[in-house]
């Protein structure tokens, strides 16, 4: 069946539409293709680099692509580095970088081969587009290789995106805070999961100011969401649902995610609820960064 670019923007311009799952997920690179070039970047589509490498987007990027850096979305505060800016400023940034409430947003980055993770960055970036109300988000399945592996042309010419007027309601829901998670992440039907590697998880590392995890918090490492030939390419549902299921992780329960910094907790936040479809599942922004700063609650190395 070919890409219906007709109804797909269509629903792009339904600003307030309350179905919002079924409008941010992930498209084919032939499907996203056929959207760049059916559409002007200032209206409809805009098509986003997130790599942290600016040499990698001068070597080469999907045609029309704008590059913001997602680093640049997050900075040190009080001392704790890399905590997402004041909204303020994300708001500058994202509307420089031609984020609209009537475009589409096509998300993308490398990140295919371990440990190059940059698919991290196209699923952080997706965070922070919905929580500042962007409806329409898709993430490139697959990334730069998948397109690349499929004959799509490639460009070194620069792109920059009109700018954009951002959505006057932001969604703060999908994100937790501290005290909030303090409160929450004990009662009966919540599962706290940390979406970091397990050595990670159990205090094996020579990253973290403190060792272990959360108390009470169960370990989901994000690449197991992801195809062992293609960390950037989505593995399906019916795939990946036995292994859900026996982590604790089904759509009844409330799920609060984090990770080291946010970036691999956003990943599986963006696959559990626009992949999986789960009605209820926010992520911890600060992550184990922030609560291991703060040496007044307790950590744990144990399995849970």
């Amino acid at each position: 069946m070919p890409f219906d670019f007709k109804a797909f923007v269509g629903a792009c311009c339904i600003i307030n539409c309350s179905v919002c799952f079924g409008q941010i997920g992930i498209i084919a690179p032939q499907e996203a293709r056929e959207l760049i070039e059916q559409s002007g970047s200032d209206q409809g589509v805009a098509v986003l680099d997130t790599r942290g490498g600016y040499k990698d987007y001068f070597r080469g990027h999907i045609s029309k692509a704008h590059h913001i850096n997602f680093g640049t979305l997050r900075g040190t505060d009080h001392g704790v580095p890399v905590q997402y800016l004041p909204d303020d400023l994300t708001a500058a940034l994202l509307s420089r970088a031609g984020v609209d409430k009537n475009r589409a947003l096509l998300v993308y980055a490398t990140g295919d081969v371990l440990p190059n993770d940059e698919i991290l960055s196209a699923t952080m970036v997706a965070y922070v587009l919905e929580k500042f109300g962007v409806k329409n988000i898709r993430v490139i399945d697959g990334g730069l290789a998948e397109w690349q592996k499929n004959g799509l042309p490639t460009t070194q010419e620069y792109f920059g995106n009109p700018p954009g007027e951002l959505p006057k309601t932001m969604n703060k829901r999908i994100g937790i805070d501290l005290n909030e998670l303090l409160k929450r992440k004990d009662q009966p039907n919540v599962v706290l999961v940390d979406a970091r590697p397990h050595n990670e998880y159990v205090g094996d590392d020579d990253i973290w100011v403190r060792k272990g995890h959360i108390p009470g918090a169960i370990n989901f490492h994000w690449a197991r969401l992801m195809e062992a030939d293609n960390t950037h390419k989505f593995l399906p549902m019916t795939t990946v649902k036995d292994e859900l299921k026996s982590a604790g992780l089904t759509p009844d329960k409330e799920i609060i995610v984090y990770c080291g910094t946010s970036r691999e907790g956003s990943l599986l936040r963006f696959y559990l609820a626009h992949v999986a479809k789960y009605p209820n599942v926010r992520l911890y922004e600060g992550s184990w960064k922030e609560y291991a700063s703060l040496k007044q609650y307790p950590a744990e190395t144990k399995e849970n």
